[in-house]
């Protein structure tokens, strides 16, 4: 009997792996740092069960484009993590020429509940200050990857810039990912007898855990420090 589908599986990296197979992986990362509708996608959890199922994951790219079982553990690795990180790497790119295109526009919109203008110019301080890094550690983060691309384009990051550690951040995200899940995996089962595969919601869950707590840590200790700064209303 088939497996109904759910509106959850979309949140679940085994679902892309399972009834998308490698091409639907690459647009997921494609997705989910180029377009403003990808931040709830799976990233950091899918590339590490990508990792996990990598000898799989190639073996059906081969039998695709008909090269048979011409591979092995280590070119598995290299070709994931060079498309993958091709795909990211696009994905960022198209994130930030959309902020280009609609940014000089929104320096002229008005302030209003969710927008300020101060905001924009806060941003483009910022990105002048950190800009490589922001970019860089903004793959590492669930949301902030999504959305950082797109902020750099609006406040128009050098483009040269913002290129190369466009390609630094993605290509370290991948790698760390793909590596982690692949050999921990192979690791754990050796030691312990464990097969990660077994127990992927556990993982998954983990992941999501200890990516989202940076951000959600700094978001309410920021709250937090507002509030003691704030003088009180007399």
């Amino acid at each position: 009997m088939e497996k109904m589908f759910t509106w959850k599986d979309l949140l679940n990296p085994m679902f892309y792996i399972v009834y998308g197979g490698f091409f639907l992986l690459l647009f997921i990362v494609f997705a989910e740092t180029g377009l403003f509708v990808g931040f709830f996608l799976p990233g950091d959890s899918l590339l590490f069960v990508a990792g996990i199922y990598s000898a799989n994951l190639i073996e059906n790219l081969f039998k695709k484009i008909g090269m048979g079982n011409l591979h092995n553990e280590w070119l598995d690795l290299f070709l994931l993590i060079a498309l993958i990180s091709i795909a990211g790497i696009l994905g960022n790119t198209v994130g930030y020429w959309t902020g280009r295109k609609i940014g000089p526009t929104m320096f002229h919109w008005r302030d209003r509940f969710l927008f300020k203008k101060k905001y924009l110019y806060d941003a483009h301080e910022f990105y002048e200050k950190h800009g490589g890094g922001a970019i860089v550690f903004a793959r590492f983060l669930p949301i902030i990857r999504t959305f950082a691309p797109i902020v750099a384009g609006i406040v128009e990051m050098d483009k040269k810039k913002f290129s190369i550690f466009n390609m630094i951040g993605c290509v370290a995200w991948v790698f760390s990912m793909i590596i982690a899940g692949h050999f921990l995996q192979k690791w754990i089962l050796t030691q312990f007898d464990f097969d990660l595969k077994k127990h992927l919601e556990v993982i998954v869950l983990g992941i999501v855990i200890i990516t989202t707590a940076p951000v959600l840590i700094k978001l309410f200790s920021g709250k937090k420090k507002e509030k003691v700064s704030t003088p009180p209303i007399k």
